[in-house]
């Protein structure tokens, strides 16, 4: 697939910590660039970006979905908080054909960004 090239060109150019995980999707780990667990996956003309935030708590706590809703709102500079089976999630997307590597770091960024700064609000729901 000719876009892997393109993301594994911005990872390497970047000096990120990544695996191939499958032909299409990258697992970058790394805890330095606040980037632990981010799967980058390509299914042109979209590049996804996912991370696992946390498990949901057990019991349904309206209080942590109007929290995520706010951060989407309020403080998110790109993608959004997500619920995908048991877990909160951390998605964004770029449309492949025209992605930069400005756009694919700035991406990265904030989904950084997002993980260190929110990581003692959304604690604080964890069972």
């Amino acid at each position: 697939m000719a876009g892997l090239s393109k993301v594994e060109n911005y990872l390497m150019e970047l000096g990120l910590s990544y695996q191939e995980a499958t032909p299409n999707t990258f697992y970058v780990e790394d805890e330095a660039r606040g980037l632990p667990g981010v799967a980058i996956t390509v299914e042109e003309p979209v590049v996804f970006f996912r991370t696992k935030v946390m498990a949901l708590p057990k019991t349904k706590n309206i209080a942590l979905y109007e929290t995520l809703l706010t951060l989407n709102a309020e403080d998110i500079l790109h993608g959004a908080y997500g619920i995908d089976g048991q877990d909160v999630v951390l998605v964004d997307t770029l449309e492949y054909e025209t992605m930069d590597r400005s756009e694919f770091e700035a991406a990265l960024d904030s989904i950084g960004l997002a993980l260190s700064k929110h990581y003692a609000v959304l604690g604080a729901y964890r069972d």
